[in-house]
């Protein structure tokens, strides 16, 4: 086996580019309203987690990068994020709606039911991490953020274009283009086909991006987009991004999970458990396919889909770890519990 450096590049892009686009999109809109849009989101708790949920359960991984967003910007509780990771499936939904649809349809309404109960559970009872979540969005009394009362148009912007101007619409090109147009893995893994829901969901936030960086003023440019968004979260993102897919393809070389096969169930149902920890898409499609192969029972694929998120987990890390361990170790308490019940009744 060798290690592919280009599937490394363009994960860590298609991950850390999608936060990056929907963080602008979010502080061009808390900016225009002065930070009221959120204040209806903020108060309603039960909006946030059957919203949150929604989101989860949309196949691929973009649903949850939004509710990670939400979360790490103070808008949605930590109850509608553990509903969100709790309800999603990641990538492999994807695989698993085109392979068995019974088996797509089963997962969800059981991923559904436990989402809404913990996170109802959560919120009731407010239970939640002693976490002081800094305040990302940032609003200034200027005119030109609040309002943008002074119209900067594209053909001026683009006359006296900037290096940050430049740089942020070549990062946006560039990651737009990595995830519509990917290069085919050599190990058949899941690509999103340029027509698929995923894709769409990229292209339109690509595109609101690019308009908001044409367009808006140097200084929202520079102080909102450049200096908050860029330079305090995204080279952070990025890295994180990049350090923990390159450790699992590690992994991967050097130890494939498909060497942790088992006979024991119960064995099996930590493995399924083990690999769900992993905050990437892909490896959990080995629990799929033993179970498609009636080799293991739906409760070890419900647990692993559980602990799953796909790649959502990679943007949670990188700006709060304990949040991530907090949700992981929830998530794991649960999906142990079920597992070893449907071990022991055979479902």
């Amino acid at each position: 086996m060798h290690f592919e450096w280009f599937e490394l590049i363009q994960k860590t892009l298609m991950v850390s580019g999608f936060v990056l686009m929907l963080m602008i999109i979010i502080e061009y809109i808390n900016v225009r309203t002065a930070g009221k849009w959120n204040q209806g989101v903020a108060k309603n708790r039960f909006f946030q987690l059957f919203s949150s949920i929604f989101l989860g359960l949309t196949p691929g991984c973009a649903g949850t990068f939004a509710v990670v967003s939400l979360y790490t910007h103070n808008l949605f509780g930590f109850f509608a994020l553990l509903g969100a990771t709790i309800a999603t499936f990641g990538d492999e939904a994807f695989v698993i709606l085109s392979a068995s649809p019974e088996t797509a349809l089963k997962l969800t309404i059981w991923l559904s039911f436990t989402a809404i109960m913990v996170g109802l559970i959560f919120m009731i009872m407010n239970i939640k991490p002693k976490i002081n979540l800094e305040k990302h969005f940032e609003t200034h009394d200027d005119e030109c953020c609040a309002q943008t009362k002074h119209v900067h148009t594209i053909s001026h912007n683009f006359r006296k274009i900037t290096l940050e101007r430049a740089f942020l619409i070549a990062t946006i090109l560039l990651v737009t283009i990595n995830i519509l147009f990917p290069e085919h893995s050599e190990h058949g893994e899941h690509e999103h086909g340029l027509f698929s829901p995923e894709s769409i969901v990229f292209l339109v936030l690509s595109l609101i991006s690019l308009f908001i960086v044409f367009s808006v003023p140097e200084h929202f440019l520079k102080e909102h987009i450049w200096g908050h968004v860029l330079k305090k979260h995204f080279v952070r993102l990025f890295l994180w991004s990049l350090g923990t897919i390159f450790a699992i393809q590690l992994i991967q070389i050097f130890y494939p999970i498909e060497n942790l096969v088992s006979k024991n169930l119960s064995v099996m149902l930590v493995i399924s458990v083990i690999i769900g920890i992993l905050p990437i898409s892909g490896p959990h499609l080995f629990v799929f396919t033993l179970f498609m192969q009636g080799l293991i029972p739906f409760s070890l694929l419900f647990a692993n889909s559980l602990v799953q998120e796909g790649h959502a987990g990679i943007p949670l890390l990188a700006e709060n770890k304990k949040a991530f361990v907090w949700i992981k170790t929830i998530k794991i308490l649960i999906a142990l519990g079920v597992g070893f019940i449907g071990i022991r009744f055979g479902f």
